[in-house]
């Protein structure tokens, strides 16, 4: 089956990303057990895997994109604590109760929520915790808010979808989990101008928004920031969390 949001054409350009706040991810997970085993949900290039890793849980990396999977092996070489798997939230490749975390790093937004939820729920063990998170520019930055300025002048009624949406009541209303919660942490990433620009090449949403006009509107972007900075920008990020257990 194909996937709706198959992100193997900027796969090369995904690592360009920024890293999630580490405040956010020390309160989102450092109250668990060194050794507990995760599940990282549409685990990309492995962003988020190496940082659970990082913090010593043994992790299933599940991806269902060739193109992501290949540069997320590549990625975590070095780590034995993370294995990658073939395979969607819809249908995750592994038994049921054999996990104590299930993350979805900016993937819960493209997969269809009742089944992914069903799933992770049957992966966990009673009381396992569930974890959707996302980056999120800051978008009242100045700068920030002349990009959303140019980008919706050029792809009108463009929308961001539900990565900025609350997951509150979704997470309720599929009635297996339970202590509901947000969390955020926000930090200033420097990131070198040509890298965040290549960053910009991976948002799929804005790619599939945009469409012939892609090109124009990354060029109004680069306008944006060449009008501000040389060869860092500061951007203001933050990391929003939705925590949940199993019933």
């Amino acid at each position: 089956m194909a996937l709706e949001w198959d992100y193997a054409s900027v796969a090369a350009d995904y690592d360009a990303r920024p890293p999630y706040v580490a405040a956010a991810l020390a309160a989102c997970f450092d109250d668990l057990p060194f050794g507990s085993h995760a599940c990282d949900v549409g685990a990309g290039t492995g962003r988020l895997a190496a940082a659970l890793a990082a913090r010593g849980f043994a992790v299933a990396a599940v991806e269902p994109s060739p193109a992501m999977r290949a540069r997320g092996v590549a990625n975590t070489a070095g780590l034995s604590r993370v294995a990658w798997l073939a395979g969607r939230a819809e249908a995750l490749p592994l038994p049921s109760a054999c996990r104590s975390l299930v993350t979805f790093g900016a993937s819960f937004n493209v997969v269809e929520p009742d089944a992914a939820l069903a799933e992770a729920a049957r992966v966990l063990v009673p009381g396992g915790r569930l974890a959707c998170l996302w980056n999120h520019r800051v978008l009242d930055d100045p700068v920030q808010r002349r990009i959303e300025e140019r980008i919706r002048g050029l792809v009108p009624g463009y929308r961001y979808g539900s990565r900025r949406d609350p997951q509150d009541d979704v997470l309720r209303a599929s009635g297996r989990f339970a202590r509901v919660r947000a969390l955020e942490a926000a930090c200033v990433h420097r990131v070198p101008v040509a890298v965040w620009m290549t960053a910009w090449r991976s948002h799929l949403t804005l790619r599939r928004q945009a469409g012939a006009h892609f090109d124009a509107v990354l060029e109004a972007i680069a306008a944006v920031v060449a009008a501000e900075v040389e060869d860092e920008i500061a951007v203001p990020y933050v990391t929003r969390c939705w925590l949940a257990e199993r019933r």
